[in-house]
C-alpha cells in the first residue's frame, strides 16, 4: 500500500490511467480513458482518434477557477493524510469530509482537472495526488528564498515538507553580520546585499519574507525589481506590489484573533449569554 512518502514526486509521471465517467451520472457511451502523457499533459482516447488530437496539449478545458485552485492544497493534504494510513481509494464523501468541504464542491472542483470517481470504486488516491499537484504546478522544483533568518526564518528553513511538495530553498538571506555564514537547514546564511546576485543566478520564483514590518516592503521592493512575481508575506504588513505580482500573506495573529471571537461566542452560548459585547453592555 503506497505511503505518502512512497508516492511519486510532482515531477515525476506515475503514466497511470483513470476510468473517467461522472461519479454522479452514468455514462452516456462508452468512457474515455484519461492519460498522462510523459511531457504531464492529459490526453484521452476511446471516442475517437478526433477528439483525443484536439485535446491533446491542452492541460485543463475551460481553466481552474480561483475558488477552486484556492481549495486545491486542501484536498492534497488531505490526500497525503489518507495515503499515509494506507488508503489506496477514496470516496468523493470521504475525502469531502476530509478536506472540510461538501462533496458536490469537491466533485466540481475536481472535474475541472479531468478527474472522475469511478462509480463504486471512487478516487484512486496516488493517481489524485498526482493530478492535483500537477495542477498547482508542483511539477517542477521551485527554488525559493527566505529573507529573514530570526526565529520564524529558521523554522521555515528547518521545515522537510517543502522538498516533498516541490519547493526546494535554495537560498536564505539576512542582515544580521552575526547570522551570515550559519548554517539552517540545508543552506548558509548569505547577506541581504546579495538578494540581486541570488535572485538572478539561482532562477529564484518564490520569495518569503520573514523580517520585521518595517523592514518588509523594502524587502518586497527588491524582490519584485529583481524579477520576483510570487511572494509569500509573514510580516504583519499589507505589502505594496505592481500588478502581476502575488502577494500571499500569512498573519498568524489575524488568525489567532479569529479564534477567540470564536471560543468567545462558545462560552457565551454555553452559558446562555449573548455572544455581542456590544449588546452585553447596553
Amino acid at each position: 500500500m503506497s505511503s505518502a512518502a512512497e508516492l511519486p514526486r510532482p515531477a515525476e509521471d506515475p503514466s497511470r490511467t483513470g476510468v473517467a465517467p461522472a461519479a454522479d451520472k452514468a455514462p452516456a457511451d462508452t468512457p474515455a480513458t484519461v492519460e498522462v502523457g510523459v511531457d504531464g499533459r492529459l490526453r484521452r482516447a476511446g471516442r475517437g482518434t478526433d477528439e483525443a488530437d484536439q485535446l491533446d496539449g491542452r492541460p485543463y478545458p475551460g481553466g481552474i477557477p480561483d475558488a477552486t485552485v484556492a481549495r486545491l492544497p486542501i484536498y492534497l493534504r488531505a490526500l497525503y493524510a489518507l495515503a499515509e494510513r494506507g488508503v489506496s481509494t477514496v470516496s468523493s464523501d470521504e475525502l469531502a469530509t476530509a478536506a472540510g468541504v461538501n462533496s458536490a464542491k469537491l466533485r466540481k472542483d475536481l472535474s475541472h482537472l479531468g478527474s472522475y470517481g469511478i462509480r463504486g470504486v471512487g478516487y484512486d488516491v496516488e493517481y489524485l495526488v498526482y493530478q492535483v499537484s500537477r495542477a498547482l504546478g508542483l511539477n517542477q522544483n521551485w527554488p525559493v528564498v527566505i529573507v529573514g533568518a530570526g526565529n520564524l526564518g529558521r523554522a521555515l528553513a528547518n521545515y522537510g515538507g517543502f522538498v516533498s511538495r516541490g519547493f526546494r530553498i535554495a537560498a536564505m538571506l539576512d542582515s544580521d553580520q552575526s547570522l551570515v555564514g550559519r548554517e539552517l537547514g540545508s543552506v548558509v546564511v548569505r547577506h541581504v546585499s546579495e538578494l540581486e546576485e541570488i535572485v538572478a543566478s539561482s532562477g529564484i520564483a518564490i520569495g518569503v519574507i520573514a523580517v520585521p514590518a518595517p523592514a518588509a516592503q523594502a524587502v518586497c521592493d527588491r524582490l519584485v525589481a529583481a524579477g520576483v512575481t510570487s511572494i509569500l508575506n509573514f510580516a504583519p504588513l499589507v505589502l505594496t506590489v505592481p500588478d502581476g505580482v502575488d502577494v500571499r500573506k500569512v498573519d498568524l495573529s489575524i488568525e489567532l484573533q479569529i479564534l477567540a471571537f470564536h471560543a468567545q461566542r462558545r462560552t457565551a452560548e454555553r452559558f446562555g449569554q449573548t455572544s455581542d459585547p456590544a449588546v452585553a453592555g447596553a
